[in-house]
């Protein structure tokens, strides 16, 4: 039995596909394959005797087509501020082996590129939110307006990250990646952010 946690904060994702991703609808991605980047900024959290609070946590993941019937290849980045019993807790976090909804998610993994402690500077403003480590990941997004000129929202998708939370939707000004022999470099793509909570069985 995993120990007792749980974790919240604020998330955001964006990926190649043109807006509104069709994958989240369990669609074929709209360029073929999906190149996505997924963070997390936990505000507050532990993993047992662990606190977790303000640590970030991010995700390339590949898939190859329709990604609810092909597997991912994931590379999972730790923020290199937490200490060894807190990236051991985000490595089964995040990895599926403590329960919850991020075992969901590693049921559609194939392979693991790797894990690594690097910095991660993820930053929330507004309607807008970045995220950068160093070298490897450059995002920077906005939520697109409405007829009314507010957000546009959505929920309960058949593919979620974030289940229980309404998504803005956003549009990227920059998604950039270059690591495990991969490199994307994307705009003006479909984007996201939400809030999460994620706690075990």
């Amino acid at each position: 039995m995993s120990d007792q946690w749980k974790i919240s904060g604020l998330y955001f994702e964006n990926c190649n596909c043109k807006i509104l991703c069709p994958c989240l609808f369990l669609g074929d991605p709209s360029e073929g394959d999906c190149t996505t980047m997924s963070a997390w900024h936990i505000e507050k959290g532990h993993y047992g005797d662990s606190a977790l609070d303000g640590l970030n946590v991010v995700m390339a993941i590949y898939s190859s087509g329709h990604m609810a019937q092909e597997k991912w290849k994931v590379a999972l980045y730790l923020d290199e501020t937490a200490n060894q019993p807190q990236k051991d807790a985000l490595t089964q976090i995040y990895g599926g082996n403590a329960g919850g909804h991020p075992a969901v998610l590693a049921t559609f993994v194939g392979e693991v590129l790797g894990v690594r402690s690097l910095p991660i500077e993820f930053q929330a403003q507004g309607k807008r939110r970045t995220l950068l480590v160093p070298d490897i990941i450059e995002s920077d997004i906005e939520a697109i307006a409405g007829e009314d000129g507010t957000e546009v929202t959505f929920s309960n998708t058949p593919l979620c990250v974030t289940p229980g939370q309404t998504a803005v939707v956003a549009e990227s000004k920059r998604l950039s990646y270059r690591d495990h022999g991969m490199q994307w470099e994307t705009s003006n793509r479909y984007s996201s952010y939400s809030p999460f909570i994620y706690q075990g069985p």
